[in-house]
């Protein structure tokens, strides 16, 4: 008769099962994920109705609508501001869609550290003693 696993050996093994499943499922839907992920395109409108932006996945500016009505009172700075706010907020809301196309397969806050370039939090759950287990 075999000893019980030691907690943490339980987690690794549980930990590195759901690697494979997500493995797995990414190798299974990968190709559809990336195509659906690469055709997010995200349009927003600044709170004045003057600026659209369309931005892609990645938050590439794909399209910039200036409404003539800029015209009327010119101010270059609160123009860049605006184009720079509406921008991020496209941005970030690229990144929001393709985060749930994705979310079948790899755990949103997982992705999105992977996004934000958050090694600390990767490597955070790679070496979790539960083998990052919620």
């Amino acid at each position: 008769m075999g000893s019980p696993e030691r907690p943490d050996v339980a987690g690794m093994r549980a930990y590195a099962e759901e690697l494979r499943t997500m493995f797995n499922r990414l190798q299974d839907e990968g190709l559809e994920l990336h195509a659906r992920a690469k055709a997010v395109q995200v349009t927003e409108t600044s709170p004045d109705g003057l600026v659209s932006v369309t931005v892609g996945a990645r938050g590439d500016l794909v399209r910039l609508d200036l409404d003539p009505r800029i015209y009327r009172r010119p101010d270059a700075r609160k123009l860049a501001d605006t184009i720079a706010e509406t921008t991020r907020r496209a941005a970030a809301a690229a990144q929001e869609r393709v985060t749930e196309i994705f979310a079948p397969v790899i755990p949103p806050e997982q992705f999105r550290a992977h996004l934000d370039g958050d090694l600390e939090t990767v490597l955070a759950r790679l070496s979790d003693p539960a083998g990052g287990a919620r």
